[in-house]
């Protein structure tokens, strides 16, 4: 059966932040443990409190694959600190959470191989790009300055934006919109089944990747092409 990878052409591309051109374990995890000591406020069991829930493991600051800080948006494992902190789960505390988290991981930030260098290959053959991540909008755009991505990218969108957050198809059909491209000739690029629901809710390409937490057969029977690396991305599109 010919999928919509090889049917479709490709005109435009939202890619993933953390696990597809960010390395999230070697920015996230030691940004995380960061934030988790400065909430816990010097309580110890408060500390492990926030560890547990966030399926995180203290001694090699590294996350559990199916930890909720991988792919959900701050609301969700903001939630799971509120209660674990006996803080209200609201605005504000999010907001603080984004906060320390937007500092610390800009500070700790690692790229996965060379993300300008990728970018500018595809801005050059006429690609519209753009970013969509679940993280919020700030802290994206921070990582996008440091990284020197900024002036590449078309579109920015975290979970804060206005279009919705992953696996909703409103971030990918606003990003579309923006760049005057057809969602069935948009692809999607991550490294996680949010990403990949994300491109099949909005009728747009998924590519998986494999550079972060997901297998290959996690991930496989939800994406359109399957990639060890986003750096592959180039080649594929000249074999398609």
């Amino acid at each position: 059966m010919t999928s919509l990878a090889d049917a479709a052409p490709i005109r435009a591309i939202l890619f993933d932040k953390d696990g597809t051109l960010v390395d999230f374990q070697r920015s996230f995890g030691p940004a995380v443990h960061e934030a988790m000591l400065h909430l816990a406020g010097g309580d110890r069991a408060a500390y492990h409190r926030l560890a547990e829930v966030s399926r995180f493991v203290e001694a090699d600051r590294r996350f559990m694959p199916d930890s909720p800080l991988i792919a959900e948006p701050t609301g969700v494992y903001g939630a799971l600190w509120a209660a674990a902190l006996g803080r209200p789960a609201n605005a504000a505390f999010f907001a603080e959470i984004d906060r320390l988290l937007g500092d610390a991981t800009t500070r700790h930030l690692a790229a996965i191989g060379d993300p300008r260098a990728l970018l500018t290959i595809l801005a050059a053959r006429g690609y519209r790009l753009g970013l969509l991540t679940n993280d919020a909008e700030m802290t994206a755009r921070a990582h996008l300055r440091k990284l020197g991505l900024d002036d590449v990218l078309e579109f920015v969108a975290g979970y804060d934006s206005g279009f919705g957050a992953k696996p909703d198809a409103g971030p990918v059909v606003a990003f579309a919109r923006a760049v005057g491209v057809p969602v069935s000739e948009t692809a999607v690029v991550g490294d996680s089944l949010l990403d990949l629901a994300a491109a099949r809710a909005a009728g747009a390409i998924a590519i998986g990747v494999l550079t972060g937490p997901a297998s290959s057969a996690v991930l496989a029977p939800h994406a359109d092409a399957l990639l060890d690396s986003p750096a592959e991305l180039p080649a594929w599109l000249d074999r398609r």
